[in-house]
């Protein structure tokens, strides 16, 4: 190997190692996402349909959220389930790299736009009843930090919900992407990980979360994983 070569790979990986420990991972390093999702182009068919079956997930799982402090991580541009809390919450705080006026200006409302998980230290400890993170783990290379802050900042007895592809999934959602283009391809070639409930499972228990309080399970006909997560007020923080 050239002497060039040789010392241009030690260096690269040091600078990936730094990144590491300091919290940034390769997405911060060689990838940052510059648009929220549905952002550049309107959703498709396939992408509502998606949509309506996490909507109808998260009601059915959260139930009323009446008096309630409400946070979507990765809400998308639009933050089309989330709104369908805001006129309920308390308070909602939407999180992700741009986010509409129209969704900005939602009852109750703080918006706040910049990079994932970075921007999430804004959010104090333990403020949140119910913290939605949907469709957003599958595009972080380090989604245990994303994980982490979830848990940071959900309450006593509060709530997360999370839904991600799963391995079946994958193909699903490619096909329709690449060959169909039904579904945004650039969305399709962010993706850095899929996950079956075993995968999920023993993320979030890295992430501080008990077994009796996690249920991870198949959804939106074996395509999707979703996880309900519930911390009891004696679990340390």
């Amino acid at each position: 190997m050239p002497a060039a070569m040789a010392e241009l790979v030690p260096r690269e990986w040091a600078t990936r190692a730094a990144g590491l420990a300091a919290g940034q991972g390769f997405d911060r390093l060689t990838e940052v996402r510059e648009h929220a999702y549905g952002q550049q182009a309107k959703l498709t068919a396939v992408d509502r349909f998606g949509t309506w079956l996490s909507a109808r997930r998260v009601h059915r799982e959260a139930g009323s959220v009446a008096g309630q402090s409400v946070a979507d991580l990765g809400c998308g541009y639009e933050a089309r389930i989330a709104s369908t809390l805001a006129a309920e919450a308390a308070s909602l705080t939407l999180v992700d790299v741009a986010v509409a006026q129209g969704a900005k200006c939602l009852p109750n409302t703080r918006a706040i736009e910049g990079e994932l998980p970075a921007a999430l230290a804004q959010l104090p400890d333990a403020s949140f009843d119910l913290v939605l993170c949907l469709s957003v783990l599958e595009h972080l290379w380090q989604p245990e930090s994303m994980l982490a802050e979830c848990r940071r900042v959900l309450a006593p007895r509060g709530l997360l919900l999370l839904n991600v592809p799963s391995w079946r999934g994958k193909r699903f959602l490619e096909f329709s992407a690449f060959r169909l283009r039904l579904s945004p391809a650039d969305e399709m070639d962010d993706h850095k990980r899929y996950y079956d409930p075993r995968d999920l499972w023993t993320l979030l228990r890295a992430a501080g979360f008990r077994p009796s309080g996690i249920h991870c399970f198949r959804h939106k006909f074996g395509l999707n994983t979703f996880a309900s997560c519930r911390i009891s007020d004696k679990d340390p923080g």
